[in-house]
Formats: structure tokens, sequence, C-alpha cells
């Protein structure tokens, strides 16, 4: 019930602030760039996500007695061998939709001493799984593996399960440094592609990441299910148009990162990505981290963290060098990380932030958690619910700070005022906001940076 009655206070203040406060007027700096927004604020989707298409309609069925292809779990070598045959034969004869019969089929290639080769899959080509259907990797002691591989523009893949090796695979030291992370074994490979769909799949137990995206264009992941592998659910290294939605992503555990999506393509182009209506959960690293991306969206997903589990860096976090609309999330923490009950972090090199364009944060519900920005500039928060925790700006210019709600922490009572809303040489204007009940006076200046005495007093 106290929820309730702040929530209601919280959207009075909002409508009485919103018949004041123009977006034009609030767009502090000369330098940030200009963007198309709605009507509530935020800069809209103008991108557009390519799905494949399909040319010549044709369809195959892989006779597995016809290829005599194991597929009851053995003999990897020859179930490789003969099912990429059938493939590579449907591929030269024209067939456009390539069906895989049930079954367990264990593949796997000794390629060379680093990469373990699965299955490979062509242009132009919708491979369909049927009912309990599952391409599995066979195990192996390889740092790189990929089950399934795209070669080539215009691919879907659909309706099937691709398990890892993580529980048995055998993690060998590395001849140059005796490394055995061996974090690079892949359930999709999605390397150089254009055109790409991945849907209604469950991709589990790999010892690297659910799907790599690296260097393609025009990618969609919808509708999948990917959990329980080592190192991401999904990493995108290289990706432009990319759209992310209706996923659950969880349980990613085992070695560095551990986030259900991270954008981290240092040297390359990631930029315009969705990610929307997912649900990720238990991921020990966190949820979303961005550090290389530009013009990423994360909106309406819910993110939890899970009683048992223990965050590493958090929910969201994006780097210095990125730019970001975050919005509608929900977000729950239970036990924090090491940056605490930060729901949304963004960390700093310091310096020039790298681009010029605002920092979107509106409409998130924060359970539990807070946000915090430093060393960087032009935000615009709005509207936000930070119920238990605080938000804070450090070395901050040109924040917009427009009718959010703060709550005190029941498990903290001790955070009060400094630590409900904290400043440290922050510039901006900020209106409308709540501490609990109580609207706040939080005096920003467009040209004077501000700092709270009991930061400076060190508490």
């Amino acid at each position: 019930m106290k929820i309730q009655a702040y929530y209601l206070l919280f959207l009075s203040s909002f409508l009485l602030n919103s018949c004041f406060n123009d977006n034009d007027d609030l767009n502090l700096s000369n330098d940030v760039e200009a963007e198309e927004l709605d009507a509530n604020g935020l800069p809209i989707v103008l991108f557009d996500v390519q799905l494949p298409t399909t040319l010549n309609p044709k369809e195959y069925t892989i006779d597995i007695l016809e290829w005599d292809i194991p597929s009851n779990r053995t003999n990897a070598t020859k179930t490789t061998a003969n099912l990429q045959a059938a493939i590579d034969w449907a591929h030269n004869e024209g067939f456009t939709k390539v069906n895989l019969p049930a079954g367990n089929y264990l593949v796997g290639e000794d390629v060379n001493s680093i990469y373990q080769g699965g299955i490979e899959i062509y242009s132009n080509t919708e491979f369909v799984f049927s009912a309990d259907a599952i391409l599995e990797i066979d195990t192996n002691d390889k740092w790189n593996y990929c089950v399934l591989r795209l070669n080539g523009d215009n691919i879907t893949v659909r309706n099937g399960i691709i398990k890892g090796d993580r529980d048995t695979h055998v993690y060998a030291p590395r001849s140059n440094d005796a490394a055995t992370s061996h974090d690079e074994g892949h359930g999709i490979c999605v390397w150089d592609n254009n055109q790409v769909l991945i849907e209604n799949m469950e991709i589990r137990d790999v010892t690297g990441d659910g799907s790599l995206v690296l260097d393609s264009n025009d990618v969609t992941f919808i509708n999948n299910n990917i959990y329980n592998n080592r190192r991401q659910g999904i990493s995108i290294v290289g990706g432009l148009r990319i759209k992310i939605t209706d996923n659950e992503i969880h349980h990613i555990n085992g070695t560095s990162p551990q986030f259900g999506i991270d954008i981290e393509g240092p040297g390359r182009v990631d930029e315009d990505i969705l990610i929307q209506n997912n649900y990720f959960h238990h991921n020990t690293g966190g949820d979303i981290v961005n550090a290389t991306g530009e013009n990423v969206f994360i909106l309406d997903n819910i993110m939890e963290q899970g009683d048992e589990n223990t965050y590493v860096d958090g929910p969201i976090v994006s780097w210095h060098k990125t730019h970001n609309i975050i919005a509608r999330n929900t977000i729950t923490m239970s036990t924090g990380s090491v940056n605490g009950r930060l729901g949304y972090i963004q960390y700093s090199s310091g310096g020039d932030k790298g681009h010029n364009r605002v920092t979107y944060i509106h409409e998130n519900v924060c359970n539990s958690c807070g946000m915090y920005m430093y060393d960087s500039s032009d935000a615009d928060v709005r509207r936000n619910q930070f119920l238990g925790y605080f938000m804070a700006f450090s070395d901050f210019d040109n924040l917009v700070l427009i009718d959010n709600l703060v709550t005190y922490s029941v498990e903290y009572p001790s955070l009060r005022y400094c630590w409900s809303y904290r400043f440290k040489n922050v510039t901006g204007v900020a209106s409308g906001n709540l501490l609990g009940e109580s609207l706040q006076d939080l005096p920003l200046s467009e040209t004077s940076p501000y700092t709270m005495q009991c930061v400076i007093d060190g508490w």
C-alpha cells in the first residue's frame, strides 16, 4: 500500500510538471545532436532490421536412412560427415527449406588444434528442426567451436535445440600461454552474415556464447531460450541493425563477462541495436552490457537477479563512449553486486565522452536498486522509480532530471537525503523529483557545478 501511495504522488507530480516542461528547452548543450523524439520525449527507432526472404520456395526433409545419419547421439564423426553431405546436396539442388527430423545428432569435426567444427548452413536457406531434434557438439578439448555455423546470407534457423559440451568439455591448457578458459565455444556462429533470423531455439550448455554475432548486419533473435552458457547469452562483436526481442536469457555463468547480452566490438561498428521485451534472470555478470554500441535501445525488458544469484557488475552497464536509450524496463535486485544495488551504472574512462548524443533513461522501475553515472555529460532522466536505493551523479554536465521517484530503503533506514539524490560537480536542471512523499528542491544549475554539502563532508 505504501508503494502505491508513492506511485500516485509520482504520477501527480509528473502531470503537474509536464505542463511546464518542454523537451526542446531542456536540450542543454549546443553540441548535442538533435534527435527525432516521440510524444514522451524518447528517440524513435528509425532503423529497420531486414529479415531473410524466401526465394523460389523448395522444401526437403533430410532422409536419415538414405544418408546413413546416426540420430541416437552416437558416432559424431559419421554424423557430422553424412549430415553435412545431405545439407550440401540440398543446397546444390536449390532447396531453400531444409527440415531436420527428430533425433539427437552428435556432431564434431577436428579442424585444427583450437577449433572443433560442427554443421554449416548456407545462403538462402531456412533450416528447421522438427520436434525433438537436437544438435549437440561432441566432447572436445578445443578453445573454439560452432555447433552450427552460418555460411552466407539470407538464413533462418528455427524450432530446435542446440547443446554444447560444457559438462564434459576437456579444458586443456593452451600451448602458447597455458590458459584454460576455453570461452569461444558457441551454439550458433553468425560470422560475416547478412539477413539472419534465429527463432524459437533453445541454446544451452556451451563453453562460450549461446550465439556470437561477428561483423554481421540485419540479425534478428526472437523467442529463443538461451541459458547455462559459460560466457554470454549473445555476444555482439561488430553488428549493424540487430534486433533481440521476446527471448528468455538466463543462468549465464562460468567465465567472464557472464552477461545475458554483451555489445563489445572494439575497432568494429556496433550500431542500431534493439533489445526489447526480453526476460533476463540469474545471469552472473549482469543482464546487458554495452561497451561499444551506438544507438542502442534497451526497452521493456524484465531483469531479475534471483535470490541465490550474486551479480558481478549489475543488470544494465554501459561504458563511456556508447549511446543508449533505456526505457520502461523493470529491474529487481536482491543481493546487489560489487557496485552495490545499482540497476544501471555508466562506467567512465574519463575525458571526452566520445559522442554528441544524449543518454535517455525514462520510465524504468528499479526494485531495491538505483543508478549512477559519472565523469560524462548529457543525460535525460525522467519518470523513473528507484525504490529503496538512490540516484547518483558525479562530475557530470548537462543533466536533465525530471519527475523521478526515489524511496527510502526499508533494509537500510540510515540511507536518507544524501543517499537518495546524490550530486558531486553536476550541472543541469531538475524539477518534479520526489523522495518518498516529498517533492525535492534539487538546486542544479546549468552554469555552476553543484555538490551536496554532505558529499563535501564525506558521508
